[in-house]
């Protein structure tokens, strides 16, 4: 059997792949302890700086593998207790938390379907990227449950504002790549085929960044969503500053500045 999970590291960036095109990509146990068990052991990871995430094929990721679902049922009448299916439940939502608490930025390419746990997982990402047939939907509500699920109602609202956020999750419908780069849901939209290579300007803009200059940005973006005041976001950036300054990156940033080069890092 093939692995669920491609990893592909070269020289500070992941490449990492759904790898279930026949199921266009969709979220089975396999699939789904890959994901979690990649994104925890990135928490700790100081040699991958920045991770492009993929799907294989046509899709991205179609959402929960619905036919293993039922069958891991056997045809029972009764559906599984309440402890067992909020464990299963949050297995899943697992996956988008650790994708936020990572260091590492994340740059979503999204491709065909990107349904239901897919789309949650390209809303998790930091950066998306669509190609021109990229379909993303809250699929949800269609299947019989509430809209929001695994995230989509975090992260919808902060991207596109309530009222997108609304229609989107109230009625399941896809939004598709023109109108999500108009309401600010992905970042560019690309050919087809152009879709492997559109992540390398992003990668190569961020490894000229300081290892942990990149860490504590989007620990600050993410606290700063949140964040109560403007001085609560001022006192994180502070403090961000004032650890980056005394690396030695910084000098070594400084120096590469002035003289009009690349930064060469050595401290991750």
């Amino acid at each position: 059997m093939s692995q669920p999970l491609l990893i592909e590291h070269d020289n500070g960036v992941d490449r990492v792949t759904l790898n279930r095109p026949e199921s266009l990509n969709a979220l089975d146990p396999a699939l789904i302890d890959a994901l979690n068990s990649y994104f925890e052991g990135l928490q700790r990871n100081r040699t991958t700086r920045v991770v492009v995430l993929g799907g294989a094929g046509k899709n991205f990721c179609a959402g929960l593998d619905l036919k293993a679902a039922m069958q891991r049922r056997g045809g029972a009448n009764e559906p599984p207790g309440v402890t067992e299916s909020l464990d299963s439940q949050r297995r899943i939502a697992d996956i988008v938390m650790l994708m936020r608490r990572c260091p590492q930025p994340i740059i979503a390419l999204v491709q065909g379907a990107a349904a239901g746990g897919g789309f949650a997982l390209a809303l998790a990402a930091d950066i998306r990227i669509a190609a021109r047939s990229a379909r993303m939907n809250c699929a949800f509500i269609k299947l019989g449950l509430g809209g929001c699920d695994i995230g989509t109602s975090y992260f919808l609202p902060r991207l596109v504002g309530v009222s997108v956020a609304s229609e989107l999750i109230l009625t399941g419908r896809f939004i598709g790549a023109e109108r999500a780069l108009m309401v600010g849901l992905v970042s560019e939209i690309v050919e087809e085929d152009m879709l492997d290579n559109a992540a390398a300007p992003f990668v190569d803009a961020m490894m000229t960044a300081s290892p942990v200059g990149l860490r504590l940005s989007k620990e600050c973006l993410n606290m700063s969503v949140d964040a109560s005041s403007i001085e609560a976001v001022i006192a994180m950036e502070d403090r961000n500053q004032v650890l980056c300054s005394r690396s030695e990156d910084f000098k070594e940033g400084i120096t590469a500045f002035l003289e009009k080069r690349k930064p060469v890092y050595t401290n991750r």
